[in-house]
């Protein structure tokens, strides 16, 4: 059942997370509104044992904290880099402390939206879709293997989705002392819609099938619902 996301601002939203064919769901998603906008958190955990389940819900709860305290007045780009790249050190130190949790990590995508313009941060290989009217207008670029393949012209976004190594990636929270987020300032539109979802979701089907699901009309609860039970099956 999706969770509806509750905002002072008009903004409408739902989180909905299924297992798939994995053995547990290591998804963690948060949302707040605080001074600078409303923030929505999506992280997808990888690591043995508790492991990916623990780095995906500290960086949602590191990020979302820390944004928590910022002001109005200071600049939501820095902020935001800022609280992830101490989402990173949270995870590495405890990684570090606990040798169960050693070597876990999590992807990041997040979404500040300010009554200006919308800041889109991501690490890894989780994605964010901006869509209009059913088409995409923004989508983030994996930090992964494949897809710097896609872009020397190796091969093309469908042969990378299906490579055996798609599941590389390049850049996560946790894994190393240091990270650096990519985070980009959109404009929208009143109607946009902005979609965070990790690679079990997107990757399930090719990408133009997967965006008339997600951008699917009527009640938007039950087009999530309905796209989470497609990617599942």
């Amino acid at each position: 059942m999706a969770v509806k996301i509750e905002s002072i601002q008009p903004i409408c939203g739902y989180i909905e997370s299924q297992i798939g064919g994995i053995t547990e769901n290591q998804d963690s998603a948060g949302f707040k509104d605080v001074e600078l906008g409303s923030i929505i958190v999506v992280c997808d955990g990888m690591g043995g044992g508790n492991g990916g389940k623990t780095a995906s819900r500290l960086a949602v709860q590191t990020v979302i904290d820390d944004l928590s305290l910022a002001k109005s007045f200071q600049n939501p780009i820095e902020k935001l880099r800022d609280a992830i790249v101490h989402a990173n050190e949270v995870i590495f130190t405890t990684g570090c402390n606990d040798l169960s949790l050693k070597g876990m990590g999590t992807t990041l995508t997040a979404v500040l939206i300010s009554e200006q313009s919308a800041f889109i941060a991501h690490v890894g290989d989780s994605r964010v879709y901006q869509l209009r009217c059913g088409q995409k207008v923004y989508r983030t670029y994996d930090h992964s293997m494949v897809f710097q393949m896609v872009k020397q012209g190796l091969f093309s976004e469908e042969e990378a989705r299906n490579h055996p190594q798609s599941n590389v990636i390049l850049s996560a929270l946790g894994i190393n002392d240091i990270v650096e987020p990519e985070i980009v300032e959109v404009s929208y539109n009143k109607g946009d819609r902005f979609v965070l979802c990790t690679d079990g979701f997107w990757g399930a089907m090719p990408e133009p099938k997967f965006l008339r699901y997600v951008a699917g009309k009527g009640d938007l609860a039950e087009t999530i619902v309905n796209a989470a039970n497609e990617m599942n099956s």
